[in-house]
């Protein structure tokens, strides 16, 4: 407990009313510091893989120290119980959809947690499976996906996004890139599926954030040469 209250105070000194105030901006929520990423670098290092700690840290229910106990995990050791506790407290959408997404594609379990809460009405719980889904693409080899599986998520999408809540939408369309840049069996299709889509609305906060259209996203990664080129993993 004395390394939990130690990396919070260094938390606390790292904090910038600058970056609780973009974090705010984007919908984020207290208790939080407003620590940049880069500078949580060095606690990282020092404690990477000490799972234990991280599932303490992420108990605080302190924003940034949630976000560093994400990139602290060693996530084999995730259970489905665990990543159902982590979902249910996240406090807003860079908890649920970085987080514990990324979390749950690189545990054992990410398949299984995307298919159970994707099908939360509760809007982050969903923003979180939908955030899992791309990410899986991203990671998982295509031989080891369930094309049917992938092919149905897509129609759903298409029939789905425009009523869906607010980040579910942008995830949703996040999870139609994904297809279209790391899974070949059904890239085109996610790229016509991007073009009957269009454009997504999404409220991004008091930012000038936009959504990504879909297609031009896709059409870029195909002009460099990545369709299918995989990620060894996806926190950062």
């Amino acid at each position: 407990m004395n390394q939990v209250k130690d990396i919070m105070n260094q938390l606390a000194m790292l904090g910038s009313e600058q970056t609780l105030k973009t974090f705010r901006n984007h919908g984020g929520k207290e208790p939080m510091y407003g620590v940049k990423i880069g500078d949580m670098k060095p606690i990282l290092k020092k404690h990477r893989n000490n799972h234990e700690l991280a599932l303490e840290l992420y108990k605080t229910g302190n924003s940034d120290a949630m976000y560093l106990a994400g990139l602290m995990t060693n996530p084999s050791l995730l259970t489905p119980d665990v990543l159902d506790e982590w979902v249910e407290s996240a406090s807003w959408h860079m908890i649920s959809e970085y987080t514990v997404a990324w979390n749950a594609t690189e545990s054992n379990y990410g398949f299984e947690m995307a298919r159970k809460w994707i099908e939360s009405d509760k809007e982050l719980i969903a923003d979180a499976g939908w955030s899992t889904f791309g990410c899986l693409m991203a990671l998982t080899p295509d031989e080891n996906i369930d094309k049917n599986e992938i092919e149905q998520l897509l129609e759903r999408v298409e029939k789905d996004i425009h009523e869906a809540p607010n980040r579910v939408r942008y995830v949703m369309n996040g999870f139609v890139i994904a297809v279209g840049s790391y899974y070949k069996p059904l890239a085109e299709k996610a790229l016509a599926i991007g073009n009957r889509i269009g454009k997504v609305k999404v409220y991004m906060g008091d930012t000038s954030c936009k959504v990504p259209y879909a297609p031009d996203y896709i059409l870029k990664v195909w002009d460099i040469g990545r369709l299918g080129a995989k990620k060894k993993e996806v926190r950062c």
